[in-house]
C-alpha cells in the first residue's frame, strides 16, 4: 500500500557520504518537502507576509513599468522622420502590409515615404539579411496606427520595452526574493537612456533582447518546476516501494516528463533568432544552462549517477523542448514569404533540382538557399562606419550610435541648437554594470551561486560572440541584448551591499543608505541626459555639456 508522502520533516542534514542527506534517518522522515528544501533552499514564505507587503509584489514592478512606459511613449513621433536603421525595416514593415514579404523601393524614397507618399514601392522583391519577426512586429503599430504615422512605426519596440521593465522587475524578485531587489533593478531598466532609445527607434535589437529575456524568466521557473518535480517523484517512488533498496532509486533518478516552460522558452527562442540571428546563441547558450541547473539538481538529490542520468532522461526532452519548437516558431514567422510566389528566392528550388534531396519540399530547399545567402552576405559587411564600435569598446560605452542629429538655429534660445537621439546609456549604470559582471564572475567561480551563473549566462551569449568578428561592421547598440543580464549583476551586487535580512539592523540600514543613494543618483543622471535620449532641442553647448568622452561626438 502507498504510503502518504510525510511533510513534517525536519531540515536535511548531512550523512558522512555526502550524499542523499535527506534520506537519514527512519524510512517514515522521507518527504518530499524535506528534499524540496535541499533543492530549492528554503521557502520565501510569501503568503505568511503582511497584506500591504503582498501588494508591493506586483505593484512595484507593475510601478516601474509605468515610469519606464512613460519615458518610452511620451513624445514617441520625435523625431517625425526615419532615423538610422530605421530606413531599412520600417519600409519591410510597410512592404509586409502590402505583400507579405519584402519588396524593392524606388531610388532615394525616404523623403516620400516621410511625407505618406508609398508611391516608391516597387514590385520586385527586395534581398534582405534579417528574418521577419521585428519586422512584423513594426508592421502591427503601422497597422493600428497607420503607416505614415511615426508613433505607429514605433509603438510595437516601446510596448516590449516596457514589458521587459516589468519582466525584469519580476524575474530580480524570483531570483533575489526581494521586493526591493526586484523594484531597484525594474526602476534601473526603466531610466537607462540605452534601453529608452531602442524602446523608441523601430530597430530589431530590442525584439531580440524581449524575446530572450522572456526565454531566459522561461528557464528559471522551468527550473524550480523542475526540482519540485524531481523531489516529489522521487519521493513517492520511495515511499510506494518500502521494500526494496533506496539505492536502486538513486541511482540515475526518475523521468520529468514534458516541461512545459521549457516548451514556452523553445517558442520565445524561436522569435528572438527570428528577430536576428544573433538568437541562435542563445539558443545554444540557454539550452545548456538549463541542462546544467538539471545535472545540479540530481547531484543535489543524492543521485549516485546524476551526470549519465541528466544525459538519459533530462538532455533528450529538454533538447525537443526547445531546438524543434524554436524551429517550428521560426519557420511560422516566415508565413508570409511561403504563401507568397513572387517573394525573393521563393522559386530557387524549382529551377534548381537537387538529386538526393527530392523528398525535401521546394519552398524549403528555396529558403535554405535564401538563408546561406543572407549567412555570406551578413558576414560581409565589413564597410566603414562613424559609428562603428568593437565589442570590446561597449564596457564602458566607447562610442555610442547617433540615431539622429541636426543642429537648427535660434529654436531653444540660443543662437545654435541640437537635436539628437543617441544611444549613450546611463553611465552610472553602464560603468557600475560592467564592474558588476567582472566581480560577478569572480564571486561565480568562488560560491557557485547558480544565480550568478545564469546571470553571466545571459550576459555571455549576448556579447561574447560578437568577439568572434572583429572585422565586421557592429554598433554600440547590439548591447541592448545583453543590457536585462548586466542590471541584474548590478541589483546582484547591491543586493550584497544591503545584507541579508536577518542581518542586525545597523548593517541593513548601512547598506539601504548606500544603495539608495546610488538609485537616487542614477535617477539624476537620467534625467540630465534624457533630451539626448527623447530628441529634445536644447543648445549647442548643453549638448556638448552631455559628452563626457571625446568618442562620444
Amino acid at each position: 500500500m502507498s504510503q502518504k508522502l510525510d511533510e513534517r520533516v525536519p531540515p536535511p542534514r548531512l550523512d558522512p557520504g555526502g550524499q542523499a542527506s535527506w534520506l537519514v534517518g527512519p524510512r517514515s522522515a522521507f518527504g518530499f518537502r524535506a528534499l524540496q528544501r535541499r533543492l530549492q533552499g528554503p521557502r520565501w514564505r510569501f503568503l505568511e507576509t503582511p497584506l500591504s507587503l503582498r501588494l508591493w509584489y506586483w505593484l512595484a514592478p507593475v510601478l516601474t513599468a509605468v515610469i519606464g512606459g512613460v519615458l518610452r511613449f511620451v513624445r514617441l513621433d520625435e523625431p517625425r522622420s526615419l532615423v538610422f536603421d530605421e530606413t531599412y525595416y520600417v519600409k519591410d514593415a510597410y512592404s509586409f502590409l502590402v505583400s507579405g514579404f519584402e519588396r524593392s523601393w524606388d531610388k532615394d524614397p525616404n523623403a516620400k515615404f516621410n511625407s505618406g507618399d508609398f508611391s516608391a514601392l516597387l514590385d520586385s522583391p527586395e534581398f534582405v539579411v534579417h528574418p521577419p519577426v521585428g519586422k512584423w512586429l513594426i508592421a502591427a503599430g503601422m497597422q493600428l496606427f497607420g503607416p505614415a504615422n511615426t508613433f505607429g512605426w514605433r509603438f510595437s519596440t516601446a510596448v516590449v520595452g516596457t514589458l521587459s521593465v516589468l519582466i525584469v522587475a519580476l524575474l530580480a524578485q524570483k531570483l533575489f526574493r526581494s521586493t526591493l531587489l526586484g523594484t531597484v533593478a525594474g526602476l534601473l531598466m526603466a531610466v537607462d537612456g540605452h534601453a529608452i532609445v531602442q524602446s523608441r527607434t523601430a530597430l530589431l535589437d530590442n525584439f531580440v533582447m524581449f524575446f530572450a529575456l522572456l526565454a531566459f524568466a522561461a528557464l528559471v521557473l522551468d527550473r524550480d518546476d523542475g526540482r519540485r518535480r524531481l523531489a516529489r517523484r522521487l519521493a513517492r517512488k520511495l515511499a510506494d516501494e518500502p521494500d526494496k533498496p533506496r539505492s536502486r532509486h538513486l541511482l540515475y533518478g526518475p523521468w520529468l516528463g514534458i516541461r512545459w516552460w521549457r516548451v514556452a522558452a523553445g517558442v520565445a527562442l524561436g522569435l528572438c533568432a527570428g528577430s536576428k540571428w544573433s538568437g541562435l546563441f542563445f539558443i545554444a547558450g540557454f539550452g545548456l544552462l538549463t541542462i546544467f541547473w538539471d545535472m545540479s539538481a540530481r547531484r543535489a538529490a543524492g543521485i549516485r549517477y546524476w551526470f549519465t542520468g541528466t544525459l538519459l532522461k533530462d538532455s533528450p526532452v529538454a533538447f525537443l523542448s526547445i531546438v524543434p519548437v524554436a524551429l517550428a516558431s521560426y519557420l511560422a514567422s516566415w508565413t508570409g514569404w511561403f504563401l507568397s510566389n513572387d517573394a525573393y528566392n521563393r522559386q530557387w528550388a524549382s529551377s534548381n533540382p537537387a538529386p538526393g534531396w527530392d523528398w525535401l519540399p521546394g519552398p524549403l530547399r528555396s529558403l535554405w538557399n535564401y538563408h546561406q545567402s543572407m549567412y555570406t552576405s551578413g558576414l560581409s559587411i565589413t564597410s566603414d562606419h562613424p559609428y562603428k564600435a568593437n565589442a570590446w569598446s561597449w564596457f564602458v560605452m566607447g562610442r555610442p550610435t547617433s540615431f539622429f542629429a541636426e543642429y537648427p538655429d535660434n529654436q531653444c534660445g540660443a543662437a545654435k541648437c541640437a537635436q539628437v537621439v543617441s544611444s549613450i546609456g546611463n553611465p552610472l549604470i553602464w560603468w557600475a554594470g560592467s564592474a558588476a559582471l567582472v566581480f560577478l564572475l569572480g564571486y561565480w567561480i568562488l560560491r557557485r551561486d547558480w544565480r550568478a551563473g545564469g546571470i553571466l549566462c545571459g550576459w555571455a551569449v549576448g556579447y561574447l560572440p560578437w568577439l568572434m568578428y572583429p572585422e565586421r561592421t557592429i554598433f554600440f547598440f547590439y548591447a541592448i541584448a545583453y543590457e536585462p543580464y548586466m542590471i541584474l549583476a548590478l541589483v546582484f551586487c547591491l543586493g550584497l551591499i544591503l545584507g541579508k535580512p536577518d542581518a542586525p539592523p545597523w548593517r541593513r540600514q548601512q547598506g539601504m543608505v548606500i544603495v539608495g543613494f546610488f538609485v537616487v543618483l542614477a535617477i539624476l543622471v537620467s534625467a540630465f541626459f534624457l533630451p539626448l535620449w527623447t530628441a529634445q532641442t536644447i543648445s549647442y553647448d548643453d549638448w556638448r555639456s552631455h559628452m563626457w568622452m571625446p568618442s562620444w561626438i
